[in-house]
């Protein structure tokens, strides 16, 4: 099952929504899309414009993968069930975002963090779907904190400077 979450932006989608519907037709696997605020409706897919969090949760643990828009918290969920997630980042051209901020999330996310697959051209989705097990095979979905080292290096430092000589 592939899962699709475009969040609550007020926003439509509608460009990653149909473009999934549409590859959903021509696929036997199944596709879930929480489609938001996007005005198209599809028709291949199992959907709905918004889900209970702990359904959204259930999708996500049984999605082969997870498609989600460049929000923060909808791709680090996947990453906490050790998925590497598709980040499909909403666009200011597309009126599907007041900026390019989530371009610009997603872009530094995966430069630095290397556990998430962004696409900002839908049309090179399918290549990537049908791809998804050979490009992730090297992925690592770790999460890593900068809170962690920074704690362990502060304990480190307190201990010194409480250590009797």
């Amino acid at each position: 099952m592939i899962f699709v979450t475009v969040g609550t932006h007020e926003q439509p989608f509608n460009r990653l929504v149909e473009y999934m519907d549409k590859w959903a037709g021509n696929c036997d696997e199944e596709v879930v899309i929480q489609t938001g605020f996007s005005t198209y409706e599809p028709k291949n897919c199992k959907w709905s414009k918004l889900y209970p969090y702990p359904q959204m949760l259930e999708f996500v643990k049984e999605a082969r993968i997870v498609i989600t828009h460049g929000g923060p918290s909808s791709f680090i969920m996947p990453l906490q069930e050790k998925k590497i997630p598709i980040v499909v980042p909403r666009q200011k051209k597309y009126d599907e975002h007041v900026n390019d901020h989530q371009v610009e999330f997603a872009r530094a996310v995966a430069e630095r963090q290397k556990n998430i697959l962004v696409i900002e051209d839908v049309e090179e989705l399918g290549d990537l779907l049908t791809n998804y097990d050979r490009k992730i095979a090297e992925m690592s979905s770790e999460l890593s904190s900068n809170n962690a080292a920074f704690n362990e290096k502060l304990s480190d430092l307190v201990d010194k400077m409480f250590a009797r000589k």
